[in-house]
């Protein structure tokens, strides 16, 4: 590796271990093993490369939760009915968050600084409507090509169900919602049932 792609996984690293505000020029170099005029050199600021570690960070966060196993479906080659797929989806996120649980605390974090950091707001603009349509796919089976407005509304659904989910787990897990949960309230709302 490069300094380029060293510091980029620097970055990652610090950002995982300290959070977004608490990571300096030099923890990344230190981090990455190349020194401070390479931060200036390949990415501009030290804020550019943070913006692209944490777009790193949860493109893979992402690529490990939608890993489907070989036997997806049903056992005989077909798809999985869409709640079945909604709830497996949501087991694997909700399994993940021990492992993970750094990677929700930064989401948070940086959650917290894009209303005063107008390159995080546009670094993270793109992104977030792929990761709409990445979730729509994902958790419900809509294919954003063949769809793309009810991917996207569908997608707008799933990612504030998963913001709120996080807040949730990180502040009291004992009653954070389980994926069975998750779709049981998704039925219900389907079903619309108001007395």
């Amino acid at each position: 590796m490069g300094h380029r792609e060293d510091l980029l996984e620097g970055a990652k690293r610090c950002l995982l271990e300290k959070g977004y505000a608490r990571t300096t020029a030099r923890d990344i170099v230190a981090a990455s093993g190349t020194n401070l005029a390479s931060i200036g050199y390949h990415y501009g600021s030290k804020e550019a490369l943070l913006n692209l570690a944490f777009l790193k960070v949860t493109e893979e966060w992402g690529e490990l939760l939608t890993k489907q196993p070989d036997d997806a479906g049903r056992g005989d080659g077909s798809p999985q009915a869409p709640l079945d797929q909604f709830r497996d989806v949501w087991e694997q996120v909700i399994g993940s968050y021990e492992r993970t649980r750094a990677v929700w605390q930064l989401q948070m974090e940086v959650v917290s600084r894009v209303d005063s950091d107008p390159e995080l707001q546009k670094a993270l603009a793109g992104p977030q409507r792929e990761g709409r349509n990445g979730l729509a796919e994902n958790m419900l089976g809509i294919d954003p090509e063949a769809d793309p407005e009810r991917a996207r509304v569908a997608g707008l659904f799933c990612q504030a169900l998963l913001a709120g989910v996080m807040v949730q787990w990180m502040m009291d897990r004992d009653s954070a919602p389980s994926a069975q949960d998750l779709t049981d309230g998704l039925k219900a709302v389907l079903e619309g049932r108001v007395s």
